[in-house]
């Protein structure tokens, strides 16, 4: 017979400290895009915010964005998290293999001199010289000559071409074209000759990126910041949700698409608004009639989990 006063041996689930308060106690964590069960040492946990995600899905997803060239603000990926936190360098250092955080850093070096208006690459080519712009006292948008320390060319800061000290950015371009210059040069040369409506390759109006139209719709939205603009005359259209820029200006019936799809987009768009709008008036009364039950039960979990918390562990 055994003494009542002997210490028995309780086997007790030992409590795991996990990254973030808010993750349940267990030696696995769910990650939040595959879903899957990872332990400690498979999951990242986001420096500005509380998100964690696994490795493995952490790594695909920043090589994406480093493939595509979108490093100059990498967030959290899940669409939801209220902090959006800005994924650090160290972080993906910590995160990537070595050849991917090299072109990281290349390419968001090459981002910042294409953002910068005092910096630019010097355009002939293999000569890949950054070269300084005086801006002092004037206007960026203004063509100035610029000279090449390393192979001595003086070009436009404006369009790349070789300095035209008595013509515009546009006047040079047609003179090229009339004299049989190559199309390729021709295309890189109108990138920034933004008032032509012609030019196959203009800038991103909010990120300067490089964009390309061959044919088609003209609202655009950069691949890099998702900013909608108007190919033409470059205006705003993120708030734009019918297309009623197209409708009078300088750019009526410039959108690219008949009157009959315009009318059909813009029928779509009214549809889901009202759609979304019928089904909250339907879904208000039933919303009200469970509210109390949510507020009960969720009073009732929390209750449970203070005294859970206040067992001797």
């Amino acid at each position: 017979m055994m003494d009542s006063t002997a210490t028995q041996d309780i086997e007790v689930t030992p409590r795991i400290s996990t990254i973030s308060g808010d993750l349940p106690l267990g030696p696995y964590i769910t990650c939040k895009l595959c879903f899957g069960e990872y332990s400690l040492n498979d999951v990242h946990q986001m420096e500005n915010c509380t998100c964690v995600y696994c490795l493995s899905c952490l790594k695909q997803y920043l090589a994406l964005l480093i493939q595509e060239g979108v490093v100059n603000n990498i967030t959290c990926p899940d669409a939801t998290c209220k902090e959006s936190g800005k994924i650090q360098p160290n972080e993906i250092k910590s995160i990537v293999g070595e050849k991917t955080y090299e072109r990281y850093k290349k390419v968001r070096f090459q981002l910042e001199i294409d953002l910068d208006p005092n910096r630019t690459y010097c355009p002939e080519l293999g000569c890949e010289t950054i070269c300084h712009v005086c801006n002092v006292g004037g206007d960026p948008s203004i063509a100035k000559p610029v000279h090449c320390p390393s192979c001595g060319l003086t070009f436009c800061c404006i369009c790349k071409a070789r300095w035209h000290a008595n013509i515009s950015c546009s006047e040079n371009l047609e003179n090229l074209a009339q004299q049989g210059a190559s199309a390729h040069l021709l295309d890189v040369m109108s990138v920034r000759c933004e008032g032509d409506d012609d030019a196959k390759i203009k800038r991103c109006p909010m990120c300067h990126i490089p964009i390309e139209r061959d044919a088609g719709c003209a609202q655009m939205m950069c691949k890099r910041c998702k900013h909608v603009f108007c190919w033409y005359c470059l205006a705003n259209l993120d708030d734009d949700f019918l297309l009623r820029h197209y409708d009078k200006g300088p750019c009526k019936n410039k959108l690219g698409h008949s009157r009959a799809s315009v009318i059909w987009h813009r029928t779509q768009v009214i549809g889901i608004f009202a759609g979304f709008g019928v089904l909250l008036l339907l879904a208000s009364p039933f919303l009200l009639l469970i509210a109390p039950c949510i507020l009960c039960c969720k009073c009732n979990l929390c209750h449970c989990r203070d005294e859970e918390d206040n067992l001797p562990t």
